[in-house]
């Protein structure tokens, strides 16, 4: 039996501000940021913003994933003992199926020394604590479909595809008919295909138009 696959998943940010959460382990300050990011780029801009918003921290440690297959991965332990803080931020992020996420912790001393396993623990609880209030959604690999019916038949339709839980990325309106972009997990192609023949009793057209990656709500018992 083929072990199942991680999914993958990132942090959902709809206003473009990162989500921010601190802990506190023996008087030292640790704030966690996490933002989506597309590329590398954008994970060192998120970088250096945040270390310009806390300069008189310091340490600002780091890790992200981007991609998937292969996945770009990088960590920076900031002054603080090798090992200590990138490292154990970036496994919890590969632990959780996260991609496409960047995140810094943050520290301001607070004078008592943890030692190396100390700061393993705080750098990654930091992160797992940041994590546990995030709202997280499943980015899947999926099959582009162009489906197409008539104007009478267009309203039903969308609300049933809506309702099965199929991902509606676009409508499009003619004189001819309506036109839904829908994005469907590559293994439920052909199960697919058979709903939406019964669905609209044989007279919707579909086009192959591709593949992309979406974002649908994760939600950790479903693996669909």
């Amino acid at each position: 039996m083929t072990a199942q696959q991680p999914p993958c998943l990132t942090v959902r940010t709809p206003d473009g501000r990162p989500l921010v959460h601190g802990t506190e382990v023996r008087k030292s300050r640790f704030l966690c940021s996490l933002l989506r990011v597309e590329d590398e780029a954008e994970a060192q801009a998120f970088v250096a913003a945040v270390r310009k918003q806390y300069w008189d921290a310091r340490h600002h440690c780091t890790a992200f994933v981007i991609g998937d297959q292969p996945r770009r991965e990088r960590s920076n332990d900031d002054g603080e003992p090798a090992g200590t803080a990138g490292a154990p931020m970036l496994e919890v992020l590969r632990r959780r199926g996260l991609t496409d996420t960047a995140t810094v912790v943050t520290r301001y001393f607070g004078g008592v020394l943890l030692g190396a396993g100390g700061l393993v623990r705080a750098y990654g609880g930091a992160v797992s604590a940041a994590l546990d209030r995030a709202e997280l959604v499943e980015r899947r690999l999926v099959a582009l479909l162009a489906v197409s019916t008539d104007h009478v038949r267009a309203g039903r339709l969308e609300n049933d595809l809506r309702a099965a839980g199929h991902v509606v990325r676009d409508v499009s309106y003619s004189g001819s008919g309506v036109r839904f972009e829908v994005g469907v997990p590559e293994p439920q192609t052909a199960e697919f295909l058979e709903w939406l023949a019964a669905a609209s009793a044989g007279a919707a057209e579909v086009e192959r138009l591709g593949s992309d990656r979406v974002d649908v709500p994760w939600r950790p018992n479903d693996r669909s």
